[in-house]
């Protein structure tokens, strides 16, 4: 896949950039850390009185990228997104194993004490999710899955195009073309010139890892879960998607008419989806 292909796979029209970009309130997050296994993992909890909602992003992504449905919610309930491992404020360990992964994810649901907690994951946090799910089921009350299925296969080698470093973040734009659009949350100044706050190289590994089917992890849970695709998406099919929802018990299926990102381009409809199944909890 080249990076053009995967910006195109996002399904973003110049009108879902402008959506993003109009002026919000947005809850200021307080962000935190913990060491697990060695390694720091940030994370950012956007506070609130409402009952936890544990989001987790996608290759490339941060927990800042819940910022908008975390606004959205506030009133009821509370964000808590990590960056997770390799990715944003959190180290880069050696191991992008799935285990290492969902790990990650109980050790900072038991040290802040959730459990029965809704978890939301988009791409590869969709299946961080639901192997929480299937490995901590105490941990998990709802799944929320975003556009991956069950069966995973995708090579993230086009990223080792883009630029390690540009003199100024005009530079760096400039040289991540298109994919730019998509990991303006991962752009970091650096003291040697521009940069992103991942190594390409991790993505590849991390996606290698989670390559593969998943089946046995995606049917081993029965609580309530919505599983929303991107009508545009060449990442999970609606065959598939289907699938998922037939063979799993109290799995809801939505589509909302974007691509692979379905929070980022459609963040009004998504958070629409979210919020009706949260209320039927």
């Amino acid at each position: 896949m080249s990076p053009n292909q995967w910006a195109a796979r996002e399904g973003a029209s110049p009108a879902d950039k402008l959506t993003r970009m109009t002026p919000m309130s947005r809850p200021e997050p307080e962000r935190a850390a913990l060491t697990v296994d060695g390694h720091r993992l940030s994370f950012l909890d956007f506070g609130g009185p409402g009952r936890p909602l544990f989001a987790l992003h996608g290759h490339f992504g941060e927990g800042k990228t819940f910022t908008r449905l975390a606004n959205d919610l506030k009133d009821h309930w509370r964000i808590i997104a990590p960056d997770q491992r390799g990715h944003g404020r959190s180290d880069r360990p050696a191991d992008f194993s799935r285990d290492g992964y969902v790990k990650d994810a109980a050790n900072l649901l038991n040290y802040l004490g959730l459990i029965d907690t809704v978890v939301l994951g988009h791409s590869l946090g969709g299946v961080n999710a639901y192997q929480l799910a299937a490995c901590y089921p105490h941990l998990v009350r709802a799944l929320i899955i975003e556009d991956i299925g069950a069966e995973v296969d995708d090579d993230l080698s086009f990223s080792l195009s883009w630029p390690h470093r540009a003199p100024t973040r005009a530079g760096l734009l400039e040289g991540l073309g298109t994919s730019a659009n998509y990991l303006t949350d991962a752009i970091r100044e650096y003291p040697d010139g521009w940069g992103l706050a991942f190594s390409p190289q991790d993505m590849i590994t991390s996606q290698q890892q989670l390559n593969g089917s998943h089946w046995s992890d995606w049917l081993a849970s029965n609580c309530p879960a919505l599983l929303i695709r991107g009508s545009r998406s060449s990442v999970l099919s609606i065959q598939h998607a289907e699938d998922m929802a037939a063979r799993r018990p109290h799995t809801q299926l939505i589509e909302r008419p974007t691509g692979h990102n379905v929070h980022e381009t459609d963040p009004v409809g998504f958070a629409a989806v979210v919020r009706s199944f949260l209320d039927s909890l």
